[in-house]
């Protein structure tokens, strides 16, 4: 009996062991290894068919403001409240958009570069501040729809002691207050 058994424990090992190797060479081969993902290369699409079109600004909204006037500020000459060419191009384009939307009103800020004493550049903000909303009037926009505030050297716009900061920090930035879209 016992002759059996270990006969019967050997066959059965041995009938395992078999068993394992060929379940092994079943099995279906492991899938191929996944290539990195590389985005595809941005092929050229065709030109545009027609150039851009203007903006996306909500039309008399803030944005249409300064985008149909090119900007929302003029700039000074040191020491001065003169204007210039391009500001008065600036504050016509700021006119006519503003006599098309009549409900808006705006404040005109004033400003100065760091140079001077406070009250100086104070004084000297209010006169730009004027002089960019008295070419709004004789263009059309109506007085009572403009305010002005100076703030002097207070917030500049460029940090920096040089030239170009200075020239950007001297300036009039028309500022819409009320009555915009969006």
């Amino acid at each position: 009996m016992r002759k059996t058994t270990l006969t019967l424990i050997t066959l059965t090992s041995l009938l395992a062991l078999a068993a394992c190797g060929r379940k092994a060479a079943d099995l279906p081969p492991p899938p191929p290894q996944a290539a990195p993902a590389t985005p595809p290369a941005a092929e050229p699409g065709p030109a545009p068919a027609t150039p851009a079109v203007g903006t996306t600004a909500v039309p008399g909204s803030s944005a249409d403001f300064v985008a149909q006037s090119g900007s929302d500020r003029v700039l000074f000459a040191t020491d001065s409240y003169e204007l210039d060419e391009d500001a008065r191009q600036t504050l016509g384009k700021q006119a006519t958009w503003l006599t098309q939307y009549s409900g808006v009103k705006v404040s005109i800020e004033g400003h100065a570069d760091e140079r001077g004493t406070r009250e100086y550049n104070l004084a000297l903000g209010e006169r730009r501040a004027n002089a960019a909303k008295n070419f709004l009037a004789a263009n059309g926009v109506d007085a009572s729809r403009m305010s002005v505030i100076s703030y002097g050297k207070e917030r500049p716009v460029a940090e920096g002691s040089d030239e170009a900061a200075w020239a950007q920090n001297r300036r009039a930035v028309t500022v819409i207050i009320s009555g915009a879209a969006g």
